[in-house]
C-alpha cells in the first residue's frame, strides 16, 4: 500500500508538472521561411523594404534579409533562423550546382553559422567570400558555402531564388538543415559536435 501511495503521488507530480512547461507560440513574425517569401532588407534604411535585383553588384558586401510573407506583408524577423545573407556574382564564377539555385548570380544561404549558431555578417572581399565573426569561420558562397576556414562542421544551407517582378524571393526551402545540430562530421577527422 505504501508503494501505491508514492507511485500515484509521483505520477500526480509528474502530471502536474507537464502542465508547468511553458506553451510555444508560434506569432507570424517567428514563423520559418517558406517558398514565396519575399526578401526584405534586415538592417540600416532600407529596413523592411524588398530587395531587388539591382540592389545586389558584383563585388559588393555581403546583404542579410528576412523573409516576408507577401499576403500579410509579415516580416518574419523574430526568428534567427531566418536571417538570410545574400551576396552577387558574376554568373560564371558560381559552381554548377550553386548556380542550380542562383538568380543573375545573386546566392542566398542560412546566416546562421553551423558552428554555435552566431549569425554570419561579415564580407571579406578579397575573398569573395562570407565570415562568422565569432571564431572565423569562413564560407565561399561560389562554391556551395564550401567551409574554407575556422571550426565549421558543414557548410550553412542555400536558399534557392527567383525573381518576381524584380524582388528576389525564396523559391524553396533551404537546401539541409539550418543551424548547430547535435552531432555531425567536423572537418580534418575531429571529433563529432
Amino acid at each position: 500500500a505504501i508503494g501505491t501511495g508514492i507511485g500515484v503521488s509521483l505520477v500526480s507530480a509528474f502530471y502536474v508538472g507537464a502542465s508547468l512547461r511553458p506553451k510555444v507560440v508560434v506569432t507570424p513574425d517567428k514563423e520559418p521561411l517558406k517558398p514565396g517569401d519575399i526578401l526584405v532588407y534586415a538592417q540600416g534604411e532600407g529596413e523592411g523594404k524588398p530587395i531587388t535585383l539591382e540592389d545586389l553588384k558584383v563585388g559588393s558586401p555581403l546583404l542579410l534579409a528576412y523573409p516576408m510573407d507577401p499576403k500579410t506583408k509579415v516580416v518574419k524577423s523574430g526568428e534567427a533562423k531566418n536571417t538570410v545573407m545574400l551576396a552577387r556574382y558574376r554568373p560564371e564564377d558560381l559552381s554548377p550546382e550553386t548556380a542550380k539555385n542562383a538568380v543573375q548570380g545573386i546566392v542566398a544561404y542560412s546566416a546562421v553559422c553551423t558552428h554555435l549558431g552566431c549569425i554570419v555578417s561579415q564580407w571579406l572581399a578579397d575573398r569573395g567570400a562570407a565570415l562568422c565573426p565569432c571564431h572565423g569561420g569562413t564560407y565561399d558562397l561560389r562554391n556551395g558555402a564550401k567551409v574554407v576556414a575556422g571550426p565549421l562542421p558543414r557548410p550553412v544551407p542555400q536558399l534557392p531564388l527567383k525573381a518576381e517582378g524584380g524582388v528576389l524571393v525564396a523559391a524553396g526551402p533551404f537546401t539541409g538543415k539550418i543551424g548547430v545540430q547535435a552531432k555531425g562530421p567536423c572537418p580534418k577527422g575531429r571529433e563529432e559536435v
